[in-house]
């Protein structure tokens, strides 16, 4: 960038702001514009596809510049915030008229990825949480707190690892981190790899005002990564935050522990595919009315329940909800008239609340009698503790329904937000200013019949105020001796007289003081509304809870979901008749077939065989998901449920590539599956879906049996491992816990049909070649595939029996001389032959490699 001294007052004051944020585009205020230059102007034409201009365009030097009207300028903030990028807004913070030589400028706020407030309505159920991290280079602890700028919610952690740091950024899908600390290289390339914006921020004392937000927090550096928060939102935001929240204390070991991939693999809030919530169990359950239940319901699907006291507290409630048809209903309808009031209580804190929003406030509060007494109906102990913070805010939407007009504008300094009524100042301005405007009416018919001109008008302009205006061919008829010339015009004259201008005082002077009483009177009604933030939170949270509870009783009803058992004895799960609940929704309930999972304490592995598309995966997911509702309170989609409560959810399920960090569908299998065996408990749940396939044949199968024998022995927790090695289906003989399911299918002349059914036993055949045409394969392909197949099993069965009589006669020693003879005569090749079967590796070569070695070794003997 060019040195402040070759450029102007203006610019040098421009350079002297940028150099205090040189990580952001600088939003700087000229008149009705924000104007970029240099670099940013450049980079900001090209994300936004505005013109880029020039200033001082006749210099050897022009600088490159571009602009956005401030009136408009919200929009292109959040368009670059959404890509990843910082604003900061640069504001005059003198009066021009005022203020000889340079304006003064300032910061007034940096808009970041982590801080930015959604206003649209796509964005209505979505938190946005910045998140900040300290880190103990002795303990390896790290410090984590995180917030949603527009609720003011906070909470705050303790965490032991990296893995459980990416875990929880991954479910608060946060998109800026605040680093209080040196942090381990590794982490911060994940955080790059996710594409989390990374701010700098030191750790500093905290103002008396946010004190009280740490008095529950007791470790020291969950403390510290709070410090680094609130710093940060000090030094960016530059105003009050008084609707931020205590911080809570969590702990992720209280709830249900789901790592990324298990929360990937199971879409419960974003689907693989598409990358949305349809098709997502957070589709599937979100039956809530207001956008402060979305974002709790999200919250409460990323961390279930472990307490059971806690899970049948909520079972409680959904279950007197859904025995109140007509009360669901009522309660529904009124929840659809309560607005986002975390949303309006942080507006009100900003300052940046308006008269509309106050409105939607009151008709919101109003709506809380009527859905505490219908709790109140319904209430015989279930809603206890949610009832008593579902209180009336009566007080405040009295303040509000008297002082803020029905049809109050979005502008809060240009009049009209006031009600006539509420101040008697007020009143006298509007009347004389309404007076005034009858009198210019009066006195505009009586100009004209003194003069005679019938087109005389009197009117209004802020640069002229008011001007009696006549046209040039009726010039001769004004009186000159009251009319006094003011403007003239191409095709007309304006004039003033004594009689207008004394008028004009008073309208005008009765207008301006009119408006600022209004803006007076409205920051005072904003002020009352302040002192109840911490009130309309706690309502909010109520209101909030009460709206997913009836949702889960509405979709519980619609799609006859039962009320499970939950135990804390892990050796028992019994689902009758269980459904995938997100399926079932798509295909509708006549269409899927239903299938029951039980697993009794003798059982630990169901080890499930079948073609594929028949309905393996879907029944590993069906159990997860059903456990996951069961474990937030839902009902579940069965007959009846016996479900334990589940510490921990592992999955591999499906295959992906991890591009970015250049890893390979076996090893993200692998690390999925490592994760399990490290970390689970005979209290967590695993699912595996076909470990192994994406190496050689016996190498897939090793592992694969492996697993299962290191699960079985060492880990005992409850297992679904689908497989397509039925040659492992053998350790059901071997392994105590170890049952055999299959998928049923029916084949007529050549035809498979999937029944989609889960029975006992393994499968008898993988059908490989009949999905391949249900594919659509082309059928000279499939044609030869299917000789192939019959070629390579009875080559295969050829190869067992010789090997089994190498191995059986080996074992007997019955050549003296340690050379065994295949064909009862002892010769070189034989032994030769022999020595080469004892050195083959035969877990690293496919079936194929197999044939052709065993055709070499053929020949050598013949």
């Amino acid at each position: 960038m060019p040195q402040k001294t070759k450029h102007t007052p203006m610019m040098q004051q421009y350079f002297e702001i940028k150099a205090q944020y040189p990580d952001a585009f600088l939003f700087y205020r000229l008149g009705d514009f924000y104007e970029m230059f240099y670099e940013d102007a450049e980079k900001v034409s090209q994300l936004l596809e505005l013109t880029l201009t020039s200033r001082n365009k006749n210099a050897e030097d022009p600088i490159p510049m571009c602009g956005v009207p401030h009136h408009s300028a919200a929009n292109y903030i959040d368009i670059l915030v959404e890509k990843g990028y910082k604003v900061a807004i640069c504001e005059q913070v003198e009066d021009p008229k005022t203020t000889k030589g340079m304006v003064k400028r300032e910061v007034v706020q940096l808009v970041t990825p982590g801080t930015a407030l959604g206003k649209q309505e796509s964005d209505a159920k979505q938190n946005n949480f910045l998140t900040a991290i300290v880190y103990d280079d002795e303990t390896k602890n790290y410090g984590f707190s995180y917030t949603d700028l527009s609720t003011g919610e906070i909470s705050v952690a303790t965490l032991s690892d990296d893995e459980t740091v990416q875990n929880e950024c991954s479910a608060l899908r946060t998109k800026e981190i605040v680093i209080g600390s040196d942090l381990p290289e590794d982490l911060l390339s994940w955080f790059e790899a996710q594409s989390i914006v990374q701010s700098k921020q030191k750790i500093g004392d905290v103002e008396a005002e946010f004190s009280y937000l740490m008095e529950k927090v007791s470790d020291s550096l969950a403390k510290q990564s709070i410090q680094t928060l609130l710093s940060y939102l000090s030094d960016t935001q530059k105003r009050q935050l008084s609707h931020l929240q205590q911080a809570q204390v969590y702990e992720p070991s209280h709830f249900l522990k789901m790592d990324y991939y298990s929360k990937y693999n199971l879409e419960l809030t974003q689907s693989i595919r598409s990358k949305d919530k349809k098709g997502t169990l957070l589709w599937l359950l979100d039956e809530t009315q207001t956008a402060m239940g979305g974002r709790l319901l999200k919250q409460w699907i990323d961390r279930p329940l472990l307490k059971l006291s806690e899970i049948k507290e909520r079972q409680e409630m959904v279950e007197s909800l859904t025995q109140a048809y007509f009360e669901r209903m009522d309660l529904k309808d009124y929840l659809r008239h309560v607005y986002d009031l975390e949303r309006l209580a942080g507006r009100v804190a900003f300052g940046t609340v308006n008269g509309r929003d106050l409105l939607q406030l009151k008709q919101s509060l109003e709506q809380i009698p009527m859905i505490q007494s219908i709790i109140q109906g319904l209430d015989s102990g279930q809603f206890g503790t949610l009832l008593e913070k579902l209180t009336p805010m009566d007080d405040l939407v009295g303040v509000i329904r008297e002082s803020i007009n029905e049809e109050a504008p979005l502008s809060i300094t240009e009049g009209n937000v006031i009600k006539d009524g509420y101040n008697d100042e007020l009143d006298t301005y509007r009347d004389a200013m309404k007076n005034g405007k009858q009198w210019l009416a009066e006195m505009e018919a009586k100009e004209r019949q003194a003069t005679g001109i019938k087109t005389l008008k009197i009117k209004f302009n802020r640069v002229f105020g008011y001007f009696i205006e006549v046209t040039k061919s009726n010039i001769q008829d004004v009186p000159a001796d009251r009319y006094e010339r003011k403007q003239t015009l191409a095709n007309a004259e304006r004039y003033i007289t004594p009689e207008l201008k004394e008028m004009e005082t008073l309208i005008l002077e009765s207008q301006e003081k009119s408006q600022d009483l209004e803006y007076r009177l409205f920051l005072e009604v904003r002020e009352t509304v302040k002192e109840s933030i911490g009130r309309l939170q706690s309502l909010a949270k109520s209101v909030a809870t009460l709206d997913i509870l009836q949702g889960f009783a509405d979709i519980s009803e619609t799609y006859q979901y039962v009320r499970p058992e939950m135990t804390t004895n892990q050796s028992v799960i019994q689902i009758e008749n269980g459904r995938h609940p997100v399926v079932e929704k798509v295909l509708g309930s006549q269409e899927y077939v239903p299938n029951s999972i039980e697993m009794d304490k003798d059982t630990m592995i169901l080890l499930i065989t079948g073609p594929n598309m028949s309905g393996k995966s879907t029944y590993m997911r069906q159990l997860a998901l059903t456990v996951i509702m069961a474990q937030i309170g839902c009902f579940v989609p069965a007959e009846s449920a016996v479900i334990p409560i589940f510490d921990q959810i592992f999955t591999r399920i499906g295959a992906s590539d991890d591009l970015i960090s250049g890893q390979s569908t076996f090893m993200v299998e692998m690390m999925e599956a490592n994760q399990a065996l490290r970390y689970a408990t005979p209290n967590s749940l695993i699912l595996f879906d076909e470990l192994g396939r994406g190496t050689a044949t016996y190498d897939g199968m090793a592992l694969a049996q492996a697993i299962i024998e290191y699960i079985h022995e060492y880990v005992g927790a409850k297992t679904l491992f689908s497989t397509h090695y039925h040659e492992i289906t053998t350790l059901e003989d071997e392994l105590k816990g170890v049952s055999n399911r299959h998928v049923g299918a029916v084949e007529e002349n050549g035809e498979v049909v999937f029944l989609h059914k889960m029975m006992e036993g393994p499968a008898d055949k993988s059908y490989g070649i009949h999905v391949a045409k249900l594919a659509g394969l082309p059928e000279n392909l499939l044609h030869r595939a299917s000789d192939l197949l019959e070629n390579f099993e009875s080559q295969a069965v050829h190869t067992t029996d010789v090997t089994e009589i190498v191995v059986e006669k080996e074992n007997k020693q019955v050549d003296d001389v340690g050379q065994l003879s295949l064909f009862g005569e002892e010769t070189s090749e034989s032994s030769e032959v022999v020595n080469e079967i004892k050195n083959l590796n035969l877990l690293g070569v496919t079936p194929l490699e197999a044939l052709n070695i065993l055709s070499e070794l053929q020949k050598k003997v013949q």
